[in-house]
C-alpha cells in the first residue's frame, strides 16, 4: 500500500506533503502502515480530530482518509502564535488487489485512527496437505 505506487509490501511516501485548505497549510496525518499473513494495518496520528469530523472512504482500489480539525477560541481572542495543526486535511493511497477492502474495519482511540483490511482469501497464505504415495 503506497501514496504514490499500487503494492501491499511498500510504505507510503515519506515525503511531508503539506496542503493548502480554505486557505490555511495543514498537514496531513503521519501513517504507519503494517503487513501480516492475514492484512494490514494503518494507523494515522489524528490528535484532536472528532470521529464527527473524520471520513474513510473507499472507491476501487483508492482509500481516502479525510477530516477536520478546528481550534476554538475565547470570544474575542486572535492567535498571536500557533503551531497547532487546525483546518481540514486529506489523505489518499491506493490498495492492493489482494486485500478485501469489503471487510476493511476502522476504530479511533486516542487520537490514532486505525483501520484494518484483511486480505482477500485467494491472497492468503496456505498450507497444502501432501498425501502419501
Amino acid at each position: 500500500m503506497t501514496t504514490e505506487q499500487p503494492a501491499t509490501r511498500q510504505a507510503p511516501s515519506q515525503a511531508n506533503v503539506t496542503e493548502r485548505t480554505r486557505g490555511t497549510r495543514v498537514q496531513p496525518p503521519s501513517v504507519d502502515v503494517f503487513e501480516d499473513a492475514e492484512g494490514i494495518t494503518l494507523r494515522a496520528d489524528i490528535p484532536g480530530v472528532p470521529r464527527e469530523q473524520l471520513q474513510v472512504q473507499i472507491d476501487g482500489d483508492n482509500l481516502t482518509l479525510r477530516g477536520e480539525l478546528e481550534i476554538p477560541l475565547a470570544q474575542g481572542m486572535e492567535p498571536f502564535y500557533a503551531e497547532m495543526r487546525h483546518g481540514a486535511w486529506q489523505r489518499s493511497f491506493t490498495l492492493s488487489r489482494e486485500l478485501d477492502t469489503r471487510a476493511i474495519q476502522a476504530s479511533v482511540k486516542d487520537g490514532v485512527l486505525e483501520l484494518r483490511i484483511p486480505k482477500a482469501e485467494h491472497a492468503r497464505p496456505r498450507r497444502v496437505p501432501v498425501a502419501a504415495g
